[in-house]
């Protein structure tokens, strides 16, 4: 079986019309067996290429680009850059696959978008796992989230972006040069003779437009619909995370779906599966359902 990926899009629909939405497959398509993984707020659904060659012999491997991210459109109406239209694309998609169930796993914003999912009466979700994020969202990561993302940057080489967005990520946890060329170079386009980031820069609109009183009805949803999920369920942390507190990550394990958690040491905001001791914890999870 070729570990090559393929790519296609699936047409969705917000309130302002339609939008394409593209995606990256791994393994056989007609494989039942279906793992859904969905990025953070600027990252892509390239992000997961070590995951999903790893899986790609026990799963069809469907990683979406988030609307407004990598090769999908960018939507006309920035306020619609929240977590229920992007539930609403991945139902659209999870139906273009046919696929009666998925497992899921989720980074940061992908993880909200799961939970959110897999919260719903009737959900597709029949596995979950939730890296490095949940109900509460910590201030401080909001805070350096919000310094960067949207800006207007420009480089003029590849190296050039390869130096920002280690230094921007470094929480990822990433070991070597190679490693952030490989998460950095899918995730630009050229712009005349400059490299940009590949993601919209307007998705900073509604993260930047959030009150107290509305990210406490947020938090207060999230975990209605966390306390809904069923299925079995991991929560992967950086031992060092920001945004998801040690106490939140603690009480996550205590209700919902009282899901396992396992910490990964020397790593922050996100773990990215890149290396074969994070990769084995997802594969062992997902293979036992």
């Amino acid at each position: 079986m070729s570990t090559a990926p393929r790519f296609d899009s699936v047409q969705c629909l917000s309130p302002a019309g339609l939008h394409r939405m593209a995606y990256v497959e791994w393994g056989d398509p007609h494989n039942p067996r279906v793992l859904v993984c969905a990025h953070g707020l600027t990252r892509l659904g390239r992000d997961f290429d070590r995951l999903a060659r790893a899986l790609a012999e026990h799963y069809r491997v469907v990683c979406p680009d988030v609307v407004g991210r990598g090769r999908s459109d960018w939507l006309r109406e920035p306020m619609h850059y929240v977590v229920p239209q992007y539930v609403a694309d991945m139902v659209t998609l999870i139906a273009r696959l046919n696929a009666q169930s998925v497992h899921w796993v989720g980074t940061s914003m992908g993880g909200l978008i799961g939970i959110s999912l897999a919260g719903l009466a009737d959900s597709p979700v029949s596995r979950l796992v939730i890296n490095d994020v949940g109900p509460r969202l910590d201030a401080a990561a909001l805070t350096r989230i919000g310094s960067y993302v949207g800006q207007p940057i420009r480089f003029a080489t590849l190296d050039e972006a390869i130096d920002y967005v280690s230094a921007v990520a470094a929480p990822f946890g990433l070991r070597t040069r190679e490693e952030w060329h490989e998460i950095t170079e899918p995730a630009l386009r050229r712009d005349g003779d400059h490299w940009v980031l590949h993601y919209d820069p307007l998705i900073a609109v509604p993260f930047g437009a959030v009150t107290p009183q509305a990210a406490a009805a947020g938090e207060a949803a999230m975990w209605r619909l966390y306390d809904s999920i069923r299925c079995p369920t991991l929560i992967t942390r950086g031992a060092e995370s920001d945004l998801l507190s040690r106490k939140t990550a603690g009480e996550m394990t205590h209700r919902g779906p009282h899901a396992r958690l396992i910490e990964f040491s020397g790593v922050g905001h996100a773990p990215m599966f890149f290396h074969d001791d994070q990769i084995s914890v997802v594969r062992d999870f997902l293979l036992q359902g």
